[in-house]
């Protein structure tokens, strides 16, 4: 019956966030320590990945989330629904953008326009496009996050923004 299908559908569903909870949660809230440094865990990645593309779905917008750690690893990489699939690469891209150079992706922008012979942008894996922001402890960068699929590489940062805001107080 269709009363009982949706029911055990529920209890999957219910069951799956226990699991995903539970195997995240010793790490919930916390960076991973590697001797003297600090780096992002993957429940804080997770949580910064939900919390962009819940902001972006909410105001409208379909997008793609990519974590980077410190040495401009992937993290974390989620598309979300109804993503092209460039958004993919592109979020990848601003992210990994904004980690090497240490500055939001689209301060590449800025410095593109003011010299386009910036060999910069030229580099493999490299964008000129708004839509990632460093993640720091203080001054240390130990990450980035790029979000693409909004109209707009503006729309993207908030969403990466928002992200960030969320789990600020354990980066410090």
């Amino acid at each position: 019956s269709p009363f009982w299908n949706w029911t055990v559908l529920r209890a999957i569903l219910i069951l799956r966030q226990i699991a995903i909870r539970s195997w995240f949660a010793p790490d919930i809230g916390r960076l991973r320590k590697r001797g003297n440094q600090e780096d992002l865990s993957a429940a804080m990645a997770f949580t910064m990945a939900q919390t962009a593309v819940a902001t972006c779905f909410a105001n409208g917008y379909r997008v793609s989330v990519t974590i980077v750690g410190r040495n401009a690893e992937t993290i974390l990489q989620v598309r979300g629904d109804g993503t092209g699939p460039h958004t993919m690469e592109n979020s990848q891209r601003k992210a990994y953008t904004s980690r090497t150079f240490r500055i939001p992706s689209g301060e590449m922008v800025k410095r593109y326009k003011e010299n386009p012979q910036n060999g910069a942008v030229f580099l493999s894996g490299v964008v000129a496009a708004q839509g990632a922001l460093p993640i720091q402890v203080g001054d240390d960068v130990i990450g980035a996050i790029g979000v693409s699929g909004a109209p707009g590489g503006e729309k993207d940062e908030v969403c990466a923004k928002a992200a960030i805001d969320k789990v600020a107080a354990d980066l410090k």
